[in-house]
């Protein structure tokens, strides 16, 4: 369109210019939704079943595992972050998070069962420790799975310990842990 002639040109601040995001920001976006398209397709089968998502990112979740051509991986990854770009993908994040910070606290707890059994293998006192922590616990049958496994500790190796004593210790603190 024509300015008719003799009117001034319009001043146009450059803080009146909305110019959007920078192109280094919009990679940067596209690259975390390619990122938590990866990170969804890594989530196991029974937690992608609880997101509500269409069907098509999906099945672009479902086929990404199987793809192992560098290059056809890189296109499905892209493929993800495009089926992403439209829609609002905080469930999905909030989704793998949850994922994650499961897992953690679970690897937590299993050392912590761990410690125990090893304690109360090598330790005595680790029984009283025990006992003081957890009254609500049988003494008895946690004495005859301690004696059971440092029997099977001083014949076996001690690289090999897996062992139904060492098992049936563990699953015993497991448990009386996870009550309390």
């Amino acid at each position: 369109m024509k300015r008719p002639a003799g009117q001034p040109v319009p001043s146009l601040d450059e803080e009146e210019i909305d110019f959007g995001p920078s192109k280094t920001a919009l990679k940067a976006e596209d690259h975390a939704r390619q990122q938590l398209g990866v990170a969804l397709a890594e989530l196991p089968t029974n937690r992608l079943a609880a997101l509500d998502m269409p069907e098509d990112l999906r099945e672009a979740i479902r086929d990404y595992p199987s793809i192992s051509a560098h290059g056809a991986k890189k296109r499905h990854r892209k493929y993800l972050g495009r089926l992403l770009r439209t829609m609002d993908v905080q469930v999905f994040e909030k989704a793998v998070e949850n994922f994650a910070l499961g897992s953690k606290a679970e690897a937590r707890a299993q050392h912590v069962y761990e410690r125990w059994r090893e304690e109360l293998i090598a330790d005595d006192d680790a029984l009283t420790r025990w006992m003081s922590e957890h009254p609500d616990s049988d003494a008895q049958h946690l004495r005859s799975l301690v004696r059971a496994a440092r029997k099977y500790d001083a014949m076996a190796a001690p690289s090999d310990r897996h062992s139904k004593s060492y098992r049936e210790l563990f699953k015993f603190i497991r448990e009386h842990i996870a009550k309390s």
